[in-house]
């Protein structure tokens, strides 16, 4: 539902000094699998450096690790992990990236204090957050905003925070970290019909999923998110909040 994860790193890049290790959370897009190109932009940023990407999605992992290969990245590592129980040791990491992760969790604290656990002192966080609240939508029709609406209902109900982009500063200066910068920006690219079809397919999930007892608001937006898909084209220009913080 955006322009990719590569496109999101950018601002970590020239963060990046020889020799680091960097952990990216996280490093697999929501839907589509791995196409590796999070990792080979991270892994080839500087040299030497060595990149460890994290995801509970299996799958994805096998597929990014194929790209990285196809692509003669050598310096990129992958492992099965929750963001909430990091699988790798203390203080072992001098940059922690993460996109489109504190958003899906329902507690983000829980996920920053693993993130300062494995930095090393002075380590770097950067954090990629989306805030769909700010997201601009166009057109935004009835059965957009409804189904916009339907959908941020559904993942707060799932633990997430939707608009958590907005919050993550003062999540991140509670968690301990200093010398905090944070800054929003909008990424285009976004394809409009892929977004409705996303939050069809996300609704539709949770309907079916819900057996008799189905919500009528959660069917109204998946619904609406129907006519959305069927609506023609149109533009989608998503907020994410870049924060850049130290342990």
């Amino acid at each position: 539902m955006s322009e990719g994860q590569a496109g999101h790193a950018n601002f970590v890049l020239p963060l990046l000094r020889p020799g680091m290790r960097v952990l990216a959370v996280g490093c697999v897009p929501r839907r589509g699998g791995g196409d590796g190109r999070l990792m080979a932009s991270l892994g080839t940023a500087t040299h030497p450096l060595h990149v460890v990407g994290l995801d509970t999605d299996v799958d994805g992992l096998r597929a990014a690790r194929r790209a990285s290969e196809l692509a003669a990245v050598s310096t990129t590592d992958f492992a099965a992990s929750r963001a909430s129980e990091l699988a790798v040791r203390s203080e072992s990491f001098d940059v922690v990236y993460a996109h489109a992760v504190l958003d899906r969790v329902p507690e983000p604290a829980v996920v920053l204090a693993e993130f300062a656990r494995v930095l090393t002192p002075g380590g770097l966080l950067a954090l990629s957050t989306p805030d769909w609240g700010r997201t601009r939508v166009k057109p935004r029709t009835a059965n957009v905003d409804a189904a916009l609406r339907g959908w941020s209902m559904l993942r707060r109900r799932e633990g997430g925070d939707p608009a958590a982009g907005r919050h993550v500063e003062d999540w991140v200066r509670q968690a301990g970290f200093r010398d905090i910068r944070s800054r929003a920006r909008f990424h285009g690219g976004a394809d409009y019909r892929q977004l409705a079809r996303t939050i069809e397919s996300e609704l539709g999930e949770a309907l079916r999923g819900s057996g008799e007892s189905m919500d009528p608001q959660l069917a109204s937006a998946a619904r609406s998110a129907w006519m959305w898909v069927r609506g023609g084209q149109g533009e989608v220009s998503q907020c994410w909040v870049e924060t850049v913080a130290v342990r």
